[in-house]
């Protein structure tokens, strides 16, 4: 075969297109090594919040739920005590208000 520098040249070409998909791939592999390392940095760093997050909820439950009784009790006597009020209350103004009804009923406007 005739080594001219014509197929020299066509060979470098070649080896430095090889090297040159040696690189390229040697760049994908490394780009994707730390895609996988970002995506799990972001995984722990999700579950980490998400830890962080649910414990807070359970806490705050907890202290609010832990005196739920006393709470109804509490709101049932308030509830009593306001409807005897309002009881009370229209009891008082009941014949007021029977006043004024008729009073409006029986009037004659011209």
């Amino acid at each position: 075969m005739v080594s001219s520098p014509f197929f020299r040249k066509i060979k470098i070409y070649a080896v430095i297109q090889i090297y040159k998909k040696h690189i390229v791939n040697e760049a994908r592999n490394l780009k994707t090594a730390r895609l996988k390392q970002a995506k799990e940095e972001a995984e722990r760093e999700i579950a980490q919040y998400r830890a962080q997050v649910e414990a807070d909820f359970q806490r705050k439950l907890e202290e609010t739920s832990g005196d739920s009784g006393a709470n109804v009790k509490r709101l049932e006597l308030e509830t009593e005590a306001k409807i005897g009020n309002l009881t009370g209350e229209s009891e008082r103004i009941s014949s007021d208000v029977v006043q004024m009804l008729l009073r409006h009923v029986t009037s004659v406007k011209n």
